[in-house]
């Protein structure tokens, strides 16, 4: 360490948010923090369970497996162990291939699936608590957040895909936390971090958005480890001249990341989503469900859906002609057809027999484009429904479920979670792994939990 003395060079807010990092105690995070940080790690475990058996991530796996270095970390929901690195990207890849994870109100971030896969992978290095995993896990999703609120909402609206690219942050920070870095170290790590942010909305729909999201949680994991070994960063990497912020965001905001630092905490920011699609789309499948308990609704009368909400909706779901179900995961028009006909939208409603029944292709080429209402909130959305005999039924969602004001309970995540396990995991015994999650600051050690996580046998 350079030692008390901060050269001036280098007393910037980087080197801030790094001593603030090191000098975090558990005792220091709230009890509500806390329980949301455990919440957090139980939803991301079952959208990896969920996601484990998602095409993209057996194909990443293929393609990644044979340059694994040994069997040393768990990829949840997958009988065979791979490398840190490896088992870092495909567990962030599995937790975010549904869309299904957690989102971060005013960045959108999914901050959990870039973070927790490299404390878990750390955890089977070294013995951990789960009370030192989650204190690591919830440093690495604050600094992940409060850097996306800095270059919001230009960075995102630029195409940067803001869970891969501050993403990467947060999985250095909490990788450094746990691996015991040094202030300057931590620093380090988020310099190595900047060399390596980066992911395009563009990507989004496609298999290759897996690609971005596994590279922020290995990349960050690789960070900490490289300045763990004496590999130097900028001292400026987020406010330097040709830093982050700068390079990224056409008017950033650093004054977003220190504001109320370790006061007022990102992380209860943190949404948990009942819909494995993006969060815009949230309240057009609540109104759609709500519309199925009006009078006389009939699915087979249906003449045609208008479906009325933010500009970010119109921008993000506005697809009609999709042929995969990842592209289901960004379709207003699919998003409509599913839950009217089914009256539910799971994993399974967003897979690609869902979107080549013909049932739901029939009603989905009936959804007319989205129409923006300027003044709405991603939380809200409108759906009219017109019957064939003339007549119509309208419904309007002011506050989407999962949202702040509408969160999930305890007891709909605990069903999401052992849904999501029934899809991707059948012949998982899941139970003992939920319980030892939901008391996860109790346990002594998480390599021992990682192994619950593992089926006897390989998926075909």
């Amino acid at each position: 360490m350079i030692g008390d003395i901060v050269q001036p060079s280098a007393a910037g807010l980087s080197r801030r948010l790094a001593a603030f990092v090191h000098r975090s105690r558990w005792e220091d995070i709230p009890e509500p923090v806390r329980a949301h940080a455990m919440k957090a790690v139980f939803n991301g475990f079952g959208t990896a369970l969920g996601g484990s058996a998602d095409q993209a991530v057996l194909r990443l796996t293929k393609s990644l497996a044979p340059f694994s270095s040994g069997e040393t970390a768990t990829v949840i929901g997958q009988a065979q162990r791979q490398d840190l690195l490896t088992a870092a990207f495909l567990n962030a890849a599995a937790i975010n291939v549904f869309d299904f994870d957690d989102t971060h109100a005013g960045t959108i971030i999914h901050p959990t699936a870039p973070v927790l896969p490299v404390v878990l992978a750390l955890a089977e290095m070294r013995s951990v608590s789960g009370a030192k995993l989650l204190h690591a896990f919830a440093l690495g999703v604050e600094v992940a957040c409060r850097i996306g609120n800095a270059v919001s909402p230009g960075h995102y609206d630029r195409g940067w895909h803001i869970t891969s690219t501050c993403g990467i942050f947060g999985a250095a920070v909490a990788a450094a936390k746990l691996l015991d870095l040094t202030e300057d170290e931590i620093l380090w790590s988020l310099g190595n971090a900047s060399a390596q942010a980066s992911g395009l909305v563009e990507t989004l729909g496609f298999m290759a958005k897996s690609t971005g999201v596994g590279n922020a949680a290995r990349g960050g994991l690789i960070s900490a480890l490289m300045a763990q070994c004496g590999v130097e960063g900028p001292p400026q990497p987020l406010e330097g001249p040709r830093g982050f912020l700068k390079v990224c965001s056409d008017q950033p905001k650093p004054e977003r990341i220190e504001d109320g630092l370790g006061a007022e905490w990102e992380i209860m920011r943190n949404m948990f989503k009942p819909y494995p699609c993006g969060v815009v789309l949230n309240p057009v499948i609540d109104a759609c469900l709500a519309a199925r308990d009006t009078p006389n609704f009939s699915t087979g009368q249906i003449a045609g859906v208008v479906v009325r909400g933010a500009p970010l909706l119109k921008a993000r779901a506005d697809r009609p002609e999709v042929t995969t179900g990842r592209e289901a995961q960004v379709s207003a028009q699919h998003a409509v057809a599913v839950s009217l006909l089914r009256g539910h939208a799971g994993a399974e409603d967003f897979s690609d027999a869902a979107v080549n029944d013909p049932q739901v292709k029939a009603l989905r080429a009936k959804v007319r484009p989205v129409e923006v209402d300027a003044g709405a909130s991603v939380e809200s959305a409108h759906v009219s429904i017109r019957y064939t005999d003339g007549s119509s039924v309208a419904v309007s969602e002011g506050v989407a479920t999962g949202s702040l004001s509408r969160p999930m309970s305890d007891a709909a995540l605990q069903e999401k979670f052992a849904a999501l396990a029934r899809y991707g995991c059948p012949k998982l015994a899941v139970r003992s792994l939920a319980d030892r999650l939901w008391t996860l600051a109790d346990q002594k050690n998480v390599g021992d939990l990682m192994m619950l996580a593992r089926p006897e046998e390989a998926y075909p």
